[in-house]
């Protein structure tokens, strides 16, 4: 392995000592224990079996079958988890083929960013990642399962249900995605009517018409942002059934990588391994240098410092930093390239990228994985052979060296994301996606306190200069820390005419958000008293990614001497109420910064 991956690695081994052993001692204590029906009360035995068929009460209580927990986080109001609808009754049948039981312990949220961008209840999501890490512990808190499978692919969904089933860690765990949907409308053009619609040129029922043959049936949205860079994590993390990530919901293969799932889990169950003794600082690692080495999404800046908080091993962005000095791009997906998730998987997809990583000397190999074959199971693609699932070698040469290439020919020597410091904070930026011209932006600053104060800028023809838009009091404390994917469209119609453009933020953009240099997560948040609280109209601000560096050009005495600017008593008394986030209070005051995960729960 690269000796540089190998000391990153030791560095968060020794930072993380204290709390992983404790998190470890935890977990081994509640493995010991007898099995649920065996250490329960007659009475919550009764009630947690009541309504199973009597020959599945006998095959648990009786014959001390396996008893398998599903947390589903199935609604039909995301394309990506319809399909999820009749999954349980496919589980259950696979279980009792195999002689074990299986009951749906719950269901957890599942909010749609498409949906609400651009709208209050944007300021719900960061904060529905906890939430749903905590339906998964109610779900898995009956304490009668002696594995769990666990339904989920987008956003928060994912490193919530990862989070929770951590904070259970003495069970073995397999993810269950459902694929993305065929493409469509491809991304560029989706992309190019968007920047139409912004400068009047087309109306809303071009739009419309543009966005509903981009989005338009099953499955996950086909370009590569958060919920697609989920899938390719939890491939680089041994928890799925090796290439499940990318198969179609329809494709008959998908019925046999679902099946595979509950082998996969008694598997897991008769040979203990326990997701929390499994995700260690080896499996974290991985996942990051995965992220890196395909372009994935900024929002697993946070999510992934989360997670790994939940299995008591502490990462930062720093960490990030140093491993995407190191770590290979590997991949261009949209927003990083043209091709979409379904073309990334006909190149080779996740298989393809964690065999040259393994080759490069970048993944750990000696770990743990659902698969038995561990982490080297997951280098080959899953395919149907005689009726049967099997796994085939990819080729050695790229499929499409356009989407995907070799360690030794790869599109860039480091990774897709980049640290920023300086006197405006710590924040992070997606080169992957921006072209090299505007890899350095100085600027004058141009300065809201809401998105929505700057579309209206935009349609003002205020903005038509060179400009850093600052869009400060969007952070975890202020009101969720919201995407702003809806700015990228008219930030994107100034580049295009020519303009020097950056956008720099306590927000979060979304994953598929890229071309537009962002400097993003700006931590510590304006509310907090961070440095962009003091960010005024024509301060020349400098964003460099090469240099690793995010500044505003003051002499530090007249820096020092301005006061910070206070959020608007209305705007936040607007962000306290309405659609729900009154019940958000509690989370909004406690969360943690964006680089220490944005937790509500430490």
């Amino acid at each position: 392995m690269k000796t540089a991956i190998l000391d990153i690695t030791d560095r968060i081994r020794e930072r993380s000592a204290a709390s992983r052993g404790a998190y470890l001692a935890r977990v081994r204590r509640l493995a010991a224990r007898q099995r649920g029906s065996d250490r329960l009360g007659c009475a919550n035995v009764a009630h947690a079996f009541a309504a199973l068929p009597g020959s599945d009460k006998l095959r648990i209580v009786a014959e001390r079958a396996p008893n398998l927990g599903v947390v589903t986080a199935y609604n039909d109001m995301l394309s990506a988890h319809q399909p999820y609808e009749s999954y349980p009754g496919l589980l259950r049948d696979e279980a009792r083929r195999h002689g074990a039981t299986l009951q749906v312990a719950g269901g957890v949220p599942a909010m749609c960013d498409g949906v609400t961008q651009g709208t209050p209840g944007m300021e719900l999501s960061l904060f529905s990642r906890d939430t749903i890490a905590m339906g998964t512990a109610i779900a898995l808190s009956h304490d009668v399962f002696d594995g769990a499978l666990l339904l989920g692919i987008c956003d928060k969904i994912v490193p919530g249900l990862l989070i929770g089933a951590l904070h259970f860690g003495h069970l073995p765990c397999v993810f269950v995605p459902a694929g993305p949907m065929s493409s469509g409308l491809s991304n560029t053009e989706k992309s190019h009517v968007r920047e139409q619609y912004a400068q009047g040129q087309v109306g809303r029922e071009a739009l419309l018409q543009a966005e509903s043959s981009a989005y338009h049936g099953p499955g996950t949205c086909t370009f590569y942002g958060t919920a697609n860079s989920n899938q390719m994590l939890l491939e680089a993390m041994g928890l799925h059934v090796p290439g499940a990530a990318f198969i179609h919901p329809h494709d008959g293969l998908r019925e046999d990588l679902t099946r595979e799932a509950v082998r996969s889990a008694l598997a897991l169950v008769e040979r203990r391994q326990l997701i929390g003794e499994q995700v260690d600082e080896r499996v974290i690692v991985n996942a990051m240098v995965a992220l890196l080495a395909t372009g994935g999404s900024t929002n697993h800046l946070i999510h992934w410092v989360a997670v790994a908080r939940a299995a008591g091993i502490h990462i930062d962005w720093s960490d990030f930093a140093e491993l995407s000095a190191v770590v290979p791009l590997l991949a261009r997906v949209y927003p990083n390239g043209s091709a979409d998730v379904n073309q990334f998987q006909a190149a080779g997809g996740p298989g393809f990228v964690l065999r040259e990583l393994l080759d490069a000397g970048c993944l750990h190999p000696d770990v743990a994985a659902v698969a038995e074959g561990g982490i080297g199971a997951y280098t080959q693609v899953p395919v149907r052979d005689e009726g049967k699932l099997t796994w085939r070698a990819l080729p050695p040469s790229p499929i499409d060296p356009a989407v995907v290439r070799t360690h030794t020919a790869p599109f860039s020597a480091t990774g897709g994301l980049k640290l920023l410091t300086g006197n405006l904070g710590r924040s992070v930026i997606k080169v992957s996606a921006v072209p090299a011209d505007r890899h350095v932006i100085e600027a004058p600053a141009r300065v809201f306190d809401s998105q929505e104060a700057l579309m209206a800028a935009f349609k003002a023809g205020e903005l038509e200069r060179d400009l850093v838009a600052v869009v400060r009091f969007q952070g975890p404390h202020a009101n969720g820390m919201p995407e702003l994917h809806k700015l990228t469209p008219p930030l994107a119609v100034l580049q295009g005419k020519g303009f020097k453009v950056a956008l720099v933020t306590d927000g979060r953009m979304s994953g598929a958000s890229g071309k537009v240099p962002a400097a993003i997560h700006v931590t510590p948040e304006a509310l907090a008293g961070g440095p962009l609280a003091r960010v005024r109209d024509g301060d020349l601000i400098r964003l460099d990614a090469g240099a690793g560096t995010l500044e505003v050009l003051i002499d530090d005495a007249t820096w020092a001497a301005r006061e910070p600017a206070t959020i608007d008593p209305a705007q936040a008394e607007d962000n306290a109420h309405g659609l729900g986030r009154d019940l958000f209070g509690g989370m909004r005051r406690n969360v943690t910064s964006a680089e220490e995960g944005a937790c509500t729960w430490l």
